[in-house]
């Protein structure tokens, strides 16, 4: 059965073989390569005429050549679009910036850039300012909590950890970091908690100290990440589901309408112009907060649970504006 040789391959072959100053030929270089003379040929044509490569036969040596000694073919080939994407994708790390990511993923940029032809451009118009990316709002990690952490979910090794919980004081806990996520703005680590003896979620943020053990884990059989987090609304999860319907009215509804909220989502409209939004979810917590951000604009129908708990919230919060005398 013959070997797949694909062409990028056996250019890149040829340009390191031509770059050496051997004077390699045809017969030569379907030899070394394993492929017939005159693949080789249509190659260097290839080479010659789409790619502008500096490619010239020497009667003398009896093979080929680059005439600018400095030349060497660029290592990846990419269209026009994909340079505009690439740009694009460059202004999104701001999304990441202040972490250990950024500037990891900086020098993969520039290293992609160094490997493109000198000639290669992109019209963007007058400048780059022609695309904005406004980056989420991130939390403050303390130096060298995310390179631990990262490093122990790599290898699988224990970690100790001075976790700040709100309202509470600093508590140490040790953590099996099974799985790291990055969501809206913050790092988090899902893992088994050795103090509660269960699948928690911890903030980076949140993290004061962490010290990496000796101790190695194995993640069970049992965890499946995409399982665990395929119905929830935000970071958090549960082993619950809550079938949820949200009425929105008719002043908001078409910003209901123009996104995905959630996988499992589904609209209905109604003749007055409203919308209801129905919902599967492990977790209430986030989908309040999502909720109650929409104001008098949204209202939960079911279940009734999480209706009462909407409801006693923003009695609680009525309190808390009852006193202020409207001014005249």
């Amino acid at each position: 059965m013959p070997k797949y040789k694909p062409q990028h391959s056996r250019l890149l072959f040829i340009d390191r073989e031509l770059a050496r100053g051997r004077y390699p030929n045809c017969s030569q270089l379907a030899g070394d390569y394993e492929v017939s003379a005159k693949t080789i040929q249509r190659d260097l044509d290839y080479m010659r005429y789409q790619l502008d490569a500096p490619i010239e036969y020497s009667a003398k040596h009896r093979g080929y050549y680059y005439t600018e000694p400095n030349y060497q073919l660029p290592a990846i080939s990419v269209k026009e679009s994909d340079l505009f994407a690439i740009y694009l994708a460059e202004k999104l790390l701001t999304q990441y910036e202040g972490t250990p990511l950024y500037d990891s993923l900086r020098s993969v940029f520039r290293k992609i850039e160094e490997s493109l032809p000198a000639k290669t451009t992109v019209d963007l118009g007058n400048d780059h300012a022609r695309f904005t990316v406004f980056p989420p709002s991130n939390t403050l990690i303390r130096p060298g909590i995310w390179e631990k952490v990262a490093e122990a979910i790599r290898l699988s090794r224990r970690i100790r950890v001075v976790y700040r919980t709100p309202g509470a004081e600093p508590a140490v806990r040790d953590l099996d970091p099974y799985h790291g996520v990055r969501f809206e703005g913050d790092w988090y680590v899902v893992g088994h908690c050795h103090r509660r003896n269960d699948i928690r979620t911890f903030s980076l943020a949140r993290m004061e100290s962490v010290v990496l053990l000796s101790t190695d884990f194995r993640i069970p059989a049992t965890f499946d990440f995409s399982r665990l987090s395929g119905s929830h609304f935000g970071v958090h999860w549960s082993d619950n589901e809550y079938q949820v319907k949200i009425r929105f009215d008719r002043e908001v509804a078409g910003y209901i309408r123009e996104r995905r909220w959630h996988p499992t989502q589904q609209i209905d409209e109604n003749l007055d112009g409203s919308v209801v939004l129905s919902l599967t979810v492990n977790h209430l917590l986030e989908l309040k907060r999502w909720v109650l951000s929409w104001g008098n604009m949204a209202k939960v129908l079911a279940p009734p649970d999480f209706v009462e708990d909407i409801h006693e919230c923003t009695v609680e919060m009525n309190k808390l504006y009852n006193s202020i005398k409207p001014s005249i």
